[in-house]
């Protein structure tokens, strides 16, 4: 079995490079060895190209090892035609007889099929191996499938004395752009916040956010894909020349208020006084997002935590004091047990903490 987890998490390391550019596929990969040795590997990196099995097998030079090759993959291989053949057909017809699994696939597409395809072709197939390591890598993926919502991730930075913004910027213009944003945090942080936007599907701010800062939620300062846009706007108060909606990434503006859709621009009716969490990820599984940035302002990023609707929080505290303001999130007494921390690192004078959600 150490063998097999050294090899899983070799499968591992290599689907991490996936992320963010696999979607809406999972984070996947592969090798395949021949009397203890890597002959082959690969992993799953965009949807409709080859899955990492494929890339994996294709990588061999000789083709007349498989016969006696073990196939590693973090994930259940497809037993359906979706934009590519099924990957365990393509096992079964090379020949390769022992198949070891990190995790079951929850689609229901998948769901056990891949394991019954192999087993019922003769396949020896091992599954189980790494499987809380390989459940955490498409954690996003998991959630989607399973609880039918995003992986929720909130987002804020603070200062050292607990305050999202100072006294002075806590009212709001009618106007965009009234005020110019006060930065907390510094360049390093900032860029950290552009990375994780790249990693994830979608990123969602109130009203009040926009209309104070005048967001682009773009990745401007990370190489990777921008995020699709998620605006709450009750009363579509804010206006037109809003740099979110620029048309350039796709948007979607969820309210009370009817309006026809335009390019890149999509809105979703709700109501704001019943639910407002579970309607916002049924939206947002309607639109295949699994996972979802809840960046801002402080009663959006609270509406999520009084709900408990929530998988993971990145906080970055910046070395700042304001005294007084607008408050940050905090978790309630009765919650406080069930929030993990998962990591903190320093970014120069700022510190990021991760939490994890234990209760969801």
């Amino acid at each position: 079995m150490k063998v097999h987890e050294k090899y899983m998490q070799r499968c591992i390391d290599l689907a991490k490079n996936g992320l963010g550019t696999t979607y809406p596929n999972p984070l996947v990969g592969s090798i395949l060895t021949h009397n203890d040795t890597i002959i082959g590997e690969g992993w799953h990196y965009k949807a409709g190209q080859p899955h990492a099995e494929v890339l994996a097998i294709n990588s061999v030079e000789d083709k007349t090892l498989l016969k006696e090759a073990t196939i590693y993959v973090s994930l259940e291989p497809c037993s359906h035609f979706g934009k590519t053949p099924p990957c365990a057909d393509l096992i079964i017809n090379s020949g390769i007889k022992n198949v070891v699994i990190g995790s079951t696939d929850p689609n229901p597409q998948v769901a056990g099929k891949g394991i019954k395809k192999l087993k019922d072709a003769g396949c020896a197939v091992t599954v189980g191996v790494l499987q809380p390591k390989c459940d955490i890598l498409n954690k996003r993926f998991f959630t989607f499938h399973t609880k039918k919502r995003p992986y929720i991730i909130l987002k804020w930075a603070q200062t050292q004395d607990g305050f999202l913004a100072p006294a002075e910027t806590a009212t709001v213009s009618k106007k965009i752009n009234a005020q110019q944003p006060v930065w907390i945090t510094n360049t390093y942080s900032r860029q950290r916040t552009h990375k994780l936007r790249a990693q994830e599907q979608a990123i969602l701010v109130g009203t009040t956010t926009v209309l104070k800062d005048n967001p682009s939620l773009t990745t401007r300062h990370w190489e990777g894909r921008s995020p699709t846009r998620i605006i709450l706007d009750k009363n579509l108060r804010i206006p037109i020349e809003a740099s979110v909606f620029d048309g350039n990434n796709p948007t979607i503006v969820l309210t009370e208020q009817e309006k026809k859709n335009s390019e890149n621009l999509v809105f979703e009716r709700i109501v704001f006084q019943k639910n407002l969490t579970q309607q916002i990820c049924s939206v947002l599984h309607r639109h295949n997002l699994q996972s979802v940035i809840v960046e801002g302002g402080a009663q959006t990023i609270n509406t999520f935590i009084d709900a408990n609707i929530w998988d993971e929080a990145h906080i970055f505290t910046g070395n700042a004091n304001f005294e007084t303001g607008v408050k940050a999130p905090t978790f309630s007494e009765e919650k406080i047990n069930s929030v993990l921390i998962l990591s903190e690192e320093t970014l120069a004078l700022d510190t990021l903490q991760i939490f994890k959600n234990n209760s969801t």
